[in-house]
């Protein structure tokens, strides 16, 4: 008993020599300034008190509109979908792909929507939203996909692939009106 009451007491005596320090400063003939911790010829000795600690906050998450949100941790995502277009729809004719995307549940403030087509990421890698519209689009087949991500980049959520047919109308089609079919022949007159 008396060994870990000695013990404990030197600890407790140790403790003011680790919070506070002596330091030793001084310049040598080319004008450098040294610091040391062991007495040097013409040094001045600096009494420096414990080291200053800082414990960081939780950062802000801005939204979409600038303005500072809390970035509340909530459930996790239980799905997200691209809803429009619907799976394996065809489209005739159109001049943009309007894409709409819901979450469940509703999308968190600091987590962000990132779409992809053709395996592509659109909006240039950028979130894109919960609606997004691309134009022109080409004809064809094309894959869509929705991928939500947390403020730190983290997949949180990553929706099932979405097909649609993209159908426009040819150039060579007489029933386009972009088309113009050359006047029929006019008879000669003799």
């Amino acid at each position: 008993m008396a060994r870990i009451l000695t013990f404990t007491l030197i600890l407790l005596a140790a403790v003011p020599l680790a919070v506070a320090a002596t330091v030793y400063k001084w310049t040598d003939e080319n004008g450098v300034v040294h610091y040391s911790d062991q007495p040097h010829p013409n040094a001045q000795k600096l009494h420096i008190e414990g080291a200053q600690t800082y414990k960081a906050g939780t950062i802000p998450v801005t939204s979409d509109s600038g303005v500072a949100a809390p970035a509340a941790p909530g459930p996790a995502y239980q799905g997200c979908n691209i809803i429009q277009p619907a799976d394996d729809e065809t489209l005739s004719n159109i001049d943009a792909l309007n894409i709409t995307v819901r979450t469940d549940p509703v999308l968190r403030a600091g987590d962000q929507v990132f779409l992809s087509m053709d395996g592509q990421a659109l909006n240039g890698g950028a979130p894109t939203g919960t609606s997004f519209s691309i134009s022109p689009v080409d004809r064809g087949t094309h894959t869509l996909q929705v991928l939500v991500r947390g403020s730190d980049g983290s997949l949180l959520c990553q929706g099932p692939s979405v097909t649609v047919h993209v159908h426009q109308v040819s150039v060579n089609n007489p029933a386009n009106p972009q088309h113009q079919a050359p006047p029929p022949p006019q008879p000669r007159s003799r």
